[in-house]
Formats: C-alpha cells, sequence, structure tokens
C-alpha cells in the first residue's frame, strides 16, 4: 500500500480544508471554528434540510441554517477587536462631499491585469492554489475608472469564491450602485476612479506601508471620503 492510500483525512482535517485548505468552495471556511461536535451537527441538519427541501421544493429552510451557523461560527472570534480606533467624523453631510471605492475584492480591468507573481492570465484555480503566496506579499493596488462598463471588470482572488462577484461585481464593486445614488443626489461627487486589491495579503505591510501611501494618494486626489468594502 502507498503512503497516499495509508493516509486517510479525519472530519477534523476535512472541516478545516474549507479555510485555505485543499478545497476551493470558501463560503464554507466557518467551519473551521465550530468543534468537531457542533460540525457534526451542522452537517446533520443540513442533510435533514436538504432531504425535507426536495420534497417541498423550498430551500429557504437550507440557506437559513448556513447563515445561522455561519453568524455563530465567527461571534466572539476577538482577534481583530480592538480597545479603540481612530475616528474622522464626516466634515459635511455625503451629499456634499467627494467619495472614492475601494476594496478588497481583487477586481481589475479587462487589459489591465495586474499579474501576481509575475503570472499573466492567472486563473482562479491558481490563485487559490498560491493562498499562501499571496499571504506573504504586500498587496497590488489596481485602479479602475468610474465609467468602466461592467462587461470590462475582471476579479481574480485566492481568499474566496468568485462566482457570485462574477456573476454581478456589484456583490462586493458597488460600482453601478454608487453611481446610482450620485444621480440622486445622495453623494455630492465620485472619484473619478476606483480601487480594489487582493485582502489576502500581507497584513503587517499593509498596516505599516502600503495602507498608508494609499492614504497619501486619495488626500492628493481630494477624496474627502472614502467606501471601504471588505471580503
Amino acid at each position: 500500500m502507498s503512503d497516499d492510500n495509508q493516509h486517510q483525512e479525519t472530519f477534523e482535517d476535512f472541516k478545516n480544508s474549507f479555510n485555505y485548505g485543499s478545497r476551493s468552495d470558501l463560503n464554507f471556511k466557518f467551519l473551521k471554528n465550530l468543534s468537531g461536535e457542533d460540525a457534526s451537527h451542522f452537517f446533520q441538519e443540513l442533510l435533514w434540510k436538504i432531504g425535507d427541501s426536495f420534497n417541498d421544493g423550498d430551500f429557504t429552510r437550507v440557506v437559513d441554517h448556513v447563515n445561522e451557523t455561519q453568524a455563530k461560527a465567527y461571534a466572539g472570534v476577538g482577534r481583530f477587536t480592538y480597545d479603540d480606533s481612530p475616528f474622522t467624523p464626516l466634515r459635511a453631510p455625503l451629499s456634499q462631499l467627494r467619495l472614492g471605492l475601494m476594496t478588497s475584492s481583487g477586481h481589475f480591468v479587462a487589459g489591465d491585469d495586474p499579474k501576481p507573481f509575475g503570472v499573466e492570465n492567472m486563473s482562479q484555480q491558481e490563485a487559490e492554489t498560491r493562498i499562501d503566496d499571496f499571504l506573504k506579499v504586500e498587496p497590488q493596488l489596481s485602479v479602475i475608472p468610474m465609467d468602466t462598463s461592467i462587461e470590462k471588470l475582471r476579479v481574480r482572488h485566492g481568499g474566496y469564491d468568485v462566482r457570485a462577484s462574477m456573476a454581478d461585481p456589484n456583490v462586493n464593486f458597488p460600482i453601478s450602485r454608487l453611481a446610482e445614488l450620485q444621480a440622486e443626489g445622495r453623494i455630492g461627487e465620485l472619484a473619478s476612479d476606483a480601487y480594489s486589491f487582493v485582502g489576502a495579503a500581507s497584513q503587517l505591510r499593509l498596516l505599516n506601508h502600503t495602507g498608508p501611501e494609499w492614504v497619501r494618494m486619495f488626500q492628493e486626489k481630494k477624496i474627502d471620503a472614502l467606501l471601504l468594502v471588505p471580503v
């Protein structure tokens, strides 16, 4: 028997593999925060609800079960909590300000690929397999003109399932929604460019070097406030 055949994946290995592991469906990476018992109960309930939904065609219960378990799994995870934080109040109502958009969703314009690690046309699958490499380097900022059509937007990110964002970029890059709000007069002016980067990057470099550089750039562009969309 080969070494590969001798190794059997445990249930613990399985549930943890969704968090930057060997499986690409990162919608379920919250499983890592569950105990083995809670994860087992989640799957048992999930199968029961799927069976009921096959009978009556209503899959709402399945969606609700996943969302509720996800919320419980992330509740109380305190590694990103702080005693205080900087706060800068808006100097005027939003209807009088120049607003910018920045997301960590990994969007870019067709023909302006950031080419991570020098790789041209890197696939989403390769990005997922190279997640550990992304987490070690500074993020690259893609500049996206606000008048870019949805059809010209591309997305690639090793840290989440991009299928929903490919179907509708406004899921996490709300460029169309902001244009609508400006047309309604709820936003004074939109900055001419939006910005996006892959949030799965070196957080220390982002905090200490890249982030402050971006802030200075936004200030030079006279952006009054920035809408941040984390992924």
